[in-house]
């Protein structure tokens, strides 16, 4: 009995002790809880912490897109009108290639022009190098113009005294130091006339060796002709270098040959065209100096 009631009261008060294990057992489930929800918590504040970077991260990254995307836009517009620039610059090129060729062709042009006018030059110097040593080489043709104080009167070969005084001053040191120089010793005198008709009835064929051989004076001669007129002028001036030369010995050696061009020559050479006007520019005496060559006979 005894052994029952100790028992009863065993279990009375093991059951007792169940509340403080209950209650422990609830501290820790609700320790346990409040640690799930703290941790859940956290969780919450992490995930949006991190949504909220996540947010920022993105926004930043929608930025840099959108200046990314304007960048692009923008080297995309550089781009273009460097492809445009690079057209034009292709266009620019193409048009330079076609001057440069067009400028080698003409540089080619151009330097076959000027092979050829080298050529050319080339001939033309040697004829004048020739033609300037043929001048440095001959003598010199000295015309006397008939025209102021040394004018002939109208038909007359008659010398005026200012022509009379330069041939024997003037023209004889010129003569004497040209044969000189030169070893020249044949003077050829030649009387030129304008175009104008001589209607005088001549008489050169009768009395002009007298008049040459000092016999009778030139005024005793009346011309017939243009070519009368010229011969008695270049006559009427041998016989005055003669008179010089007789009187003072000087230009010991030297020959003299009148002739006459009449109205034929132009002072330039040329045969003259038909003019009957007066024309004192045509009117002179040349004097031209000639080596005393040996003379050859064609039988």
């Amino acid at each position: 009995m005894a052994k029952k009631r100790s028992i009863r009261s065993y279990e009375a008060t093991e059951d007792l002790n169940v509340w403080p294990s209950f209650t422990d057992l609830m501290a820790n489930a609700f320790m346990i809880i409040s640690l799930f929800l703290l941790l859940a918590l956290f969780k919450s504040l992490f995930l949006k912490y991190t949504a909220e970077e996540t947010q920022n991260n993105l926004s930043d990254t929608e930025r840099q897109v959108r200046l990314l995307e304007a960048e692009i836009y923008n080297l995309e517009n550089q781009l273009r009108a460097s492809s445009s620039s690079i057209r034009q610059l292709e266009n620019k090129l193409g048009e330079s290639a076609d001057s440069i060729r067009q400028l080698r062709e003409s540089s080619s042009q151009l330097q076959v022009l000027l092979r050829r006018s080298q050529r050319q030059s080339s001939s033309k110097i040697t004829k004048l190098e020739t033609e300037i040593k043929n001048l440095k080489s001959a003598p010199p043709v000295v015309v006397i113009q008939d025209s102021g104080e040394y004018q002939f009167a109208s038909g007359s070969a008659g010398l005026p005294r200012e022509l009379k005084n330069y041939i024997t001053q003037d023209l004889v040191d010129r003569i004497e130091r040209i044969s000189q120089q030169r070893n020249l010793y044949v003077v050829e005198i030649i009387g030129h006339t304008d175009g104008q008709v001589n209607f005088g009835s001549g008489n050169l064929d009768e009395k002009l060796e007298e008049v040459a051989k000092g016999e009778q004076s030139i005024h005793t001669l009346r011309p017939g002709s243009n070519a009368d007129l010229g011969l008695m002028r270049a006559l009427e001036v041998v016989k005055q270098l003669q008179a010089v030369q007789l009187k003072t010995g000087r230009l010991e050696g030297v020959r003299f040959h009148a002739y006459s061009a009449a109205q034929l020559q132009l002072p330039s050479g040329d045969f003259a065209d038909p003019n009957r006007q007066p024309d004192a520019s045509r009117r002179r005496i040349e004097i031209r100096f000639s080596p005393l060559g040996r003379a050859e006979t064609v039988r």
